[in-house]
């Protein structure tokens, strides 16, 4: 599919008088979470709220700071995650991607709305009996 890259806007939901980030964002449907760089994070004045332990592409392990919360906003869609400081780029995740309803594009090589419900974002939640 190729590399995809969008831009999101992030904001710190805990401090509202802060300005948000425009940031451009590689989409990755193999990564699970939101991550961003440490000046991300000290832009936004996150909270590390604890670790955690994520396994590299290489194979390797290591201990990331874990902050949050991160509001992420896109065209008419808005995600609440917590983000690892780690990389030098923001990578969005599956996660945060299925949270606000989004899409790869592989022709145009965008993200993009569900076109299956472009006003919505869409979810589903199963009820137990």
């Amino acid at each position: 599919m190729g590399i995809i890259n969008t831009i999101l806007e992030l904001r710190n939901p805990k401090k509202p008088e802060l300005e948000p980030l425009k940031v451009s964002a590689l989409a990755d449907t193999g990564s699970v979470y939101l991550c961003i760089p440490s000046h991300i994070a000290v832009q936004l004045e996150l909270e590390t709220v604890t670790e955690k332990e994520v396994t590299l592409a290489d194979g390797t392990s290591k201990l990331v700071p874990y902050a949050g919360p991160v509001e992420i906003r896109f065209k008419n869609r808005i995600g609440f995650a917590g983000a690892l400081v780690m990389g030098d780029q923001v990578l969005l995740g599956a996660i945060p991607m299925e949270d606000m309803d989004l899409v790869l594009v592989p022709k145009t090589r965008t993200v993009d709305v569900n076109p299956d419900s472009p006003n919505v974002a869409r979810g589903v939640c199963k009820r137990n009996s």
